[in-house]
């Protein structure tokens, strides 16, 4: 079954789910939908260009605020599509201010001067009220197309006898937002940009000889996963509705390191797989938290663990085991299954002749006698081949 068709079923899936799911599972996708846009970045970033980031909680808090300080009141009060467009490149134009330190500062240090990032931002989401709404947040305008809103009531519609509520309606969106995003990071993998930052990610020294320009092309990496997270950020404050600053924090920065290295690094599908695993893990804990041993449900008293702290437990320890026995991730256990599948469809069929050995060949010595040679079976070349050759003179 060839790649395209299998994105094409995915696709079909994609479209059909909202006339079947119910409300908790279309949120469980569109959070899953949102945190893939913004593994996706980072999986350029870190999987490709091999450049540790610790702050992209930093710009899907930009995008979040930005799109919501642009389209709502306090604010410009601009279009909601404008909005998410400008706030995707404010994204990008703080990961721009940034990249010259990207551009210089590799592994452990870029990963601490990104953590820093987290830490500002979150310190001026707090007291920057006007923008931000400080620590209680602000709400998120909704998004509008052509006098079209994605709420519940406005206007009303039904499709095929199925009421489309938010959910459904912002399913779509995220949809449309993610095959964009899919389709531009896989363009940049397969072209010269990501063979680029594949050679700076295997021997930084080997690039520059082979006329990389390295600190340009980390730079240019650095902004293109900002955006990626900008995007994330707009859409996942769509569906919350409300953002408020605590959640974009330090703990949302590794939960994107989680999904990546649980998904694969450096791949587009598998930082996809990873997001879905880390998005809806603690979801679905939260929501069947009674029937979980250990597990307490959300605010419950008790010694149990919440689902939150259960989730992280769990893709922790799932970090450890990929890293173990799969250090390439989902991707490459489902590569290597995808290959072994097609071994075993090109293989020859076994014939019947190949398992059945010739009686001559299983057992030579039920040779008859008439089928050995006549010089070897006589006494006179018997004694000829033992007597000693005479030396002639």
């Amino acid at each position: 079954m060839s790649r395209r068709l299998v994105m094409a079923g995915a696709a079909v899936l994609l479209c059909v789910l909202p006339f079947y799911l119910g409300a908790f599972w279309l949120q469980v996708g569109l959070f899953s939908m949102a945190a893939a846009l913004g593994a996706v970045g980072l999986t350029l970033l870190t999987g490709t260009a091999g450049q540790l980031s610790l702050g992209h909680a930093f710009f899907l808090a930009v995008g979040a605020y930005g799109y919501v300080w642009l389209a709502g009141d306090p604010g410009p009060g601009l279009p909601p599509l404008l909005a998410l467009v400008l706030a995707v490149c404010l994204s990008g134009l703080v990961g721009g201010l940034f990249s010259p330190v990207a551009g210089r500062v590799r592994g452990v240090y870029l990963g601490v001067a990104t953590l820093a990032l987290v830490f500002l931002g979150h310190h001026v989401m707090l007291n920057a009220d006007s923008i931000t709404g400080g620590f209680n947040g602000r709400s998120v305008p909704p998004m509008s197309l052509g006098g079209f809103t994605f709420t519940a009531s406005d206007p009303q519609l039904t499709v095929l006898g199925v009421p489309f509520g938010a959910e459904e309606r912002l399913w779509y969106l995220a949809l449309i937002l993610l095959a964009v995003g899919w389709f531009a990071a896989r363009n940049l993998l397969n072209g010269r940009p990501g063979l680029a930052l594949t050679a700076l990610r295997d021997s930084e020294t080997a690039a520059a000889v082979m006329g990389v320009p390295v600190a340009r092309r980390r730079s240019a990496a650095f902004v293109v996963s900002s955006m990626y997270a900008g995007l994330a950020g707009v859409l996942l404050a769509l569906v919350f509705r409300r953002i408020v600053p605590d959640y974009f924090g330090l703990a949302l920065s590794i939960d994107y390191l989680a999904m990546i290295v649980i998904g694969g690094l450096g791949s587009v599908a598998g930082a996809a797989a990873g997001a879905v695993f880390v998005t809806a893990l603690p979801l679905l804990m939260a929501r069947y938290a009674d029937q979980l041993p250990l597990v307490a449900a959300p605010g419950a008293a008790g010694h149990a663990v919440g689902p939150t702290e259960a989730s992280r437990y769990l893709y922790g320890a799932a970090i450890v085991l990929v890293l173990l026995f799969a250090p390439d991730g989902l991707s490459g256990v489902a590569r290597r299954a995808g290959a072994a599948v097609r071994r075993r469809r090109t293989a020859p069929p076994r014939t019947a002749s190949a398992d059945v050995a010739s009686p001559a060949s299983a057992s030579p010595a039920s040779e008859s006698p008439a089928s050995a040679s006549p010089a070897a079976s006589t006494p006179a070349a018997s004694a000829s081949d033992q007597r000693p050759k005479e030396r002639t003179s």
